[in-house]
């Protein structure tokens, strides 16, 4: 998320319950989309981006504040492999992230870049920046990145230790540069999804059941500074967060049986 909005957030001062783990369902995902994995906010602050992980359509949609689909974009030269997070910058332009990766077979990985959506109606083509892993590093599975200072933050989805990888925001292939790890506790390890404050200063990852706040890190090894574990009074398949303030997120989680399938607002200190 680039950028704080008004609407966005009055609607987020009225309804969330700050530092208490309680998340407020602020509207329900539409029915037809199964699997969301992913929600990002860009500077038009009516829209809230979305997307679904494989097996789905390769289509962007924007929801109004009420959860309806008012966008639905097809990304036309792409396939959904495995679409799991979203991240934008400041003129409006969205990035997919396509890089689950749960066999742990895959060795090539994908960042899909939409100029504009806003102004797309029905279609469009996506620009492609590709990476892979260094050689000496096994293929990891990712479901969450963000974009600070023009390149790509990406964090594995790991059990045992959570691996933190640089990509440029370069359109081509790169070779991602390994920056950090760290092992994280709780019943609960693997990072769903991840974003960064406007000011660049805390970082907010997530799981089923909490997220991780990172601050008064060096440089971009966003694991040596301080991390404090934020537990939710709410357990389920969490699996987008985006930052629409310094201390509010926004956070989404798929429908299971008769639970799940919301957007959630929640504040922190």
């Amino acid at each position: 998320m680039r950028s704080h909005f008004n609407l966005v957030v009055l609607l987020i001062v009225l309804t969330a319950s700050c530092d208490t783990g309680k998340l407020t369902v602020i509207a329900d995902l539409p029915s037809s989309l199964k699997e969301t994995s992913a929600i990002e906010v860009t500077k038009n602050p009516e829209l809230l981006w979305v997307i679904e992980d494989a097996g789905n359509k390769n289509n962007l949609y924007a929801l109004n504040r009420e959860g309806a689909i008012i966008k639905d974009i097809d990304i036309d030269n792409i396939q959904n492999i495995d679409w799991e997070d979203l991240t934008s910058d400041g003129d409006g332009n969205i990035y997919i992230g396509d890089f689950g990766n749960n066999s742990k077979k895959r060795k090539n990985f994908a960042i899909y870049k939409v100029t504009d959506p806003k102004n797309i109606d029905t279609s469009t083509n996506a620009h492609v920046i590709s990476f892979t892993l260094p050689k000496k590093i096994k293929s990891k599975d990712f479901e969450s990145f963000f974009l600070y200072n023009n390149a790509f933050y990406v964090f594995s989805k790991d059990h045992k230790k959570c691996k933190l990888f640089k990509v440029p925001n370069t359109i081509g292939d790169h070779v991602a540069e390994f920056i950090s790890e760290y092992k994280f506790e709780g019943k609960y390890k693997k990072v769903t999804s991840a974003d960064i404050s406007d000011d660049g200063k805390t970082v907010v990852l997530l799981t089923h059941d909490k997220l991780w706040k990172l601050t008064n890190y060096t440089s971009d090894d966003f694991f040596n500074g301080t991390i404090e574990t934020i537990k939710f009074e709410h357990d389920s398949q969490k699996e987008g967060i985006t930052l629409i303030g310094p201390n509010t997120v926004l956070i989404t989680d798929e429908k299971t049986k008769n639970e799940g399938g919301n957007i959630y607002s929640f504040s922190f200190d």
